[in-house]
């Protein structure tokens, strides 16, 4: 009979075992393909965009700006009696099918490229908050520059924040052009992976750029690996264009910035009072976003964002962490995969002011919600609160967590005769009638199980012994450790 090795050594030989899987395969990783959850029918589906396209044909958009109307009439748009600019059904297939289905969004380290492609979904960050949860006092306060850098370099050690949009604004800078270019030096400062910012004015793209080139290497650099997009609302709800976000995407193509077009009419304020009717309304101005750039220069990187935003009936405030508003944006991303273009939607805006419970049922829900329907980007993923107004550094390390969650539940259960484990059934069966320590149980213990880090999963003594902490508690010293850890 074979020797038993001791129980240390057998320990020993698991550790080893589960260590040598961990480093060949994670359970989770970006860019896994969504697509399962499906609220809408492919026959809803094209309801919404036929009459998008009826929208645009037959209502048009108004505050078009000359530059822009006079190469669109040039293509075939027309403009009617009310002078808004109408798109006829076969010149926006037309655009459409010119708009690239697939992007490389760079990262400024190449290792932080992603592939946006198909249904790969990827998790971020977004928005422009005015306040910030303070790490010490526990008060919302001005949001600063300061503010900007330290969420960048947060998110830098976050594998599942994929990219970083600035977040905050940083209130302390009042001219347009002193926010904007220490906006950007602060990201490149802080974090390599793939950025986004928004420009204020059209003018401030140049200097802005010139940071980049900077970063990159030396003039005309940035142009061939552009590591940061454009986060422009160029539409302004119902249906017409803006002029000054319209002017910053003629400056950025220029510089080769990939366009990420935002969309965000809010339902029963802005938008259409139902669902589909919002739907409708935001999917054709995002439509004629993709008009604007298209247009402008044909093939340019485009992400589609159609954010649909929710009003609260009873207040007409916006309410980011609503059912409805994660299903509406589930939706959004659908319609974009329908047309086969990059799609980028909102989804961790919780209505809570603090990284509490509230928070966590509102982001998880419509993280997992949107990842699974299939959305390129998922913007808001991380750190904000109150519904966009405050941004915290707790919340961006727990809804890293959340995260990491929701790509699991996007990757599923993979079913093949190894996972269905007749073999080792039998093997547990006729051996030790347990599982523990059979080879498919290391195997599978680093691949297929995720594990929290912040998540609390001791019994309640030991919970006791540890000091009774909760989650926010837990989260505030790993925020501390990672400003330790982080290169000042």
């Amino acid at each position: 009979m074979a020797k038993r090795p001791k129980r240390g050594q057998a320990r020993a030989a698991r550790l080893a075992a589960r260590a040598a899987t961990a480093d060949k395969v994670s359970p989770i990783r970006p860019g896994l393909p969504g697509g399962q959850y499906k609220p809408l029918t492919a026959e809803q589906i094209g309801k919404i965009h036929d009459t998008a396209l009826r929208l645009l044909e037959e209502v048009g958009m108004g505050g078009s700006i000359p530059e822009f109307v006079e190469m669109a009439t040039a293509k075939g748009a027309t403009l009617n009696a009310d002078g808004r600019l109408c798109f006829p059904r076969a010149l926006m297939e037309e655009l459409i099918e010119v708009c690239p289905t697939d992007i490389i969004l760079h990262g400024i380290d190449p290792k932080y490229d992603l592939d946006i492609s198909g249904e790969k979904v990827y998790y971020g960050t977004g928005g422009a908050a005015i306040t910030t949860l303070d790490f010490d006092s526990g008060d919302y306060r001005p949001s600063s520059l300061e503010d900007i850098y330290d969420f960048a370099r947060i998110s830098d050690q976050l594998d599942n924040v994929n990219w970083f949009t600035r977040c905050v604004i940083a209130n302390e800078l009042p001219d347009p052009a002193e926010l904007d270019i220490n906006t950007a030096y602060a990201l490149v400062a802080a974090t390599r992976k793939s950025i986004g910012t928004a420009i204020t004015l059209p003018e401030n793209v140049a200097p802005v750029t010139e940071i980049f080139d900077i970063t990159a290497g030396g003039p005309g650099e940035f142009a061939k690996r552009p590591f940061c997009k454009l986060h422009t609302s160029p539409i302004v709800p119902p249906l017409r264009y803006g002029d000054d976000a319209c002017y910053t995407i003629l400056e950025a193509i220029k510089h080769n910035w990939p366009i990420n077009a935002i969309t965000a009419g809010q339902t029963g304020a802005t938008a259409a009072p139902t669902l589909a009717g919002t739907l409708v309304q935001t999917h054709a101005e995002t439509l004629a976003a993709l008009a604007f750039v298209q247009i402008i220069k044909p093939g340019h990187p485009f992400i589609f964002s159609n954010w649909p935003f929710i009003a609260d009936m009873r207040s007409g405030a916006m309410t980011g962490g609503s059912a409805e508003g994660g299903l509406a944006n589930a939706a959004s991303a659908q319609l974009a995969n329908a047309i086969g273009v990059p799609s980028g939607v909102a989804a961790g805006m919780p209505d809570s002011k603090v990284p509490d419970m509230q928070a966590g049922y509102e982001r998880g829900m419509n993280n997992v919600m949107i990842g699974l329907a299939g959305a390129n980007l998922v913007y808001e993923s991380a750190g904000m609160l109150a519904s966009l107004l405050g941004c915290s550094f707790e919340a961006f390390v727990i809804d890293n967590e959340i995260n990491a969650m929701a790509l699991r539940a996007i990757r599923g259960i993979e079913v093949d005769e190894e996972t269905m484990a007749y073999d080792t059934i039998v093997e547990a069966v006729t051996g030790p009638g347990h599982f523990l320590g059979l080879d498919l149980t290391v195997k599978v213990m680093e691949t297929d199980f995720l594990y929290p880090v912040l998540g609390d999963r001791t019994d309640p003594t030991q919970w006791a012994e540890y000091g009774k902490t909760d989650i926010w508690q837990r989260s505030r010293e790993t925020v501390k450790q990672l400003m330790q850890n982080y290169p000042e």
